[in-house]
């Protein structure tokens, strides 16, 4: 099992990012951490460069604190800190998030409220405390063998990777506990490492990939989100490097009798629509990110496309891998050609069928439903469809 190798300062840089301007706006942390009298509670925002000191209070009797800073103009990640007992807290506005712990347990129980995201980041610290817990019984135990501990460490890992995945990241990759999901850490023997690995892991890269680009749309400009995007398009670089190297093709054995490997989801009005039934036309099957950049332009030259050769039995197949499913029917409501959605947005099982390791990505298919060509084989796609329509 491969683990990405980071210092726990790295980590943090990863996490965390710089405060936003000011907006003249005010949030508010606040609560009581009781059995902690004359203790020193920090709080912190986790900067680019690691933890800062935002603000401080010595705990009293009652154990009573109150924060407050600048609102941010995108999420901001802060964490409240005794020693080694740490909160996370997530702020995007002007939350009052009201914090109730007590010392020195107050990381795997504590009560929150005012904040769905800072709700959803302690489900996912207290899920995260878990799957430590879980590694480290396994790696403790003397009886079981080197074989059986790597394999029973990565079945662990695939088992909550899948969960929050599934749960917290593809679901609203837009949210701040999407991105806090992505940049949690474990710790195997003395190394502190990422459980989604964002430079060779095609899966996780997805995860990836699919909140930079809902930070892209929503949080436009952000320090984070740029951040974000530069990891997944690094991530994406060397995952196609190792395929490439690997010779990787697309799967023969999920090829269907057709020719083609079958695609069926909903379109705008929820009706599911397969790849296949569109057999006796030539068709372009696009898989497409309407929030990435530069989609509108090429929109426009699959217009052209569409306009010059429908009526020659030339239609389009597209698949959006857009996470937001309102942002993405508006984009396709006045568009002429089949457009359906997948919900799993990158993380599409299609995209591992038919080995897309980036968006956009088209393929060619003739009458018979027969794949000819992808896009790398293309020099001239207009004259590719004009080829298969004569044929």
């Amino acid at each position: 099992m491969k683990i990405l190798k980071i210092t726990v300062v790295a980590a943090l840089v990863m996490v965390a990012l710089s405060l936003a301007s000011c907006t003249g706006k005010k949030f508010q942390v606040s609560g009581v951490i009781s059995d902690a009298p004359d203790s020193l509670l920090l709080f912190e925002n986790m900067s680019l460069n690691g933890p800062v000191v935002v603000d401080s209070v010595r705990l009293g009797a009652d154990g009573s604190f109150s924060f407050e800073g600048e609102a941010p103009t995108a999420p901001e990640f802060y964490r409240l800190r005794i020693a080694r007992q740490i909160i996370n807290v997530a702020v995007d506005s002007t939350e009052h998030v009201t914090v109730k712990a007590s010392y020195p347990t107050m990381t795997g129980s504590y009560e929150v409220e005012g904040s769905t995201e800072c709700s959803k980041i302690r489900e996912l610290a207290l899920m995260q405390l878990n799957l430590q817990a879980q590694l480290n019984a396994v790696v403790q135990n003397p009886n079981v063998s080197y074989e059986k501990e790597a394999d029973s460490v990565r079945t662990i890992l695939e088992v909550y990777k899948y969960k929050v995945k599934n749960d917290y990241i593809f679901k609203e990759p837009w949210r701040a506990y999407a991105y806090f999901a992505l940049f949690q850490t474990i710790t195997l023997g003395q190394q502190v490492g990422l459980i989604f690995d964002p430079q060779s892991k095609k899966e996780d890269v997805q995860a990836y990939a699919a909140v930079a680009t809902s930070w892209d749309t929503y949080h436009p400009g952000s320090e984070r989100g740029t951040n974000l995007h530069n990891i997944a398009i690094e991530g994406m670089k060397n995952v196609r490097i190792l395929q490439a190297e690997q010779n990787q093709t697309i799967d023969a054995s999920k090829i269907n009798s057709s020719g083609v490997i079958e695609v069926a989801l909903p379109d705008r009005n929820g009706k599911t629509c397969k790849l296949t039934s569109l057999k006796g036309k030539v068709v372009l099957l696009d898989f497409h990110l309407f929030a990435s950049k530069g989609s509108t332009e090429r929109i426009m030259h699959m217009r052209d496309l569409y306009n010059k050769y429908h009526a020659q039995g030339f239609e389009i197949y597209q698949v959006s891998l857009d996470p937001d499913e309102h942002f993405w029917k508006e984009s396709v409501a006045a568009l002429p050609w089949v457009c359906v959605r997948d919900a799993n947005s990158t993380g599409s099982v299609y995209l591992t069928q038919y080995n897309v390791q980036s968006l956009p990505t088209f393929f060619t298919i003739d009458r018979n439903n027969v794949l000819q060509k992808r896009d790398a084989q293309i020099k001239d796609l207009d004259a590719e469809i004009k080829g298969l329509l004569a044929k």
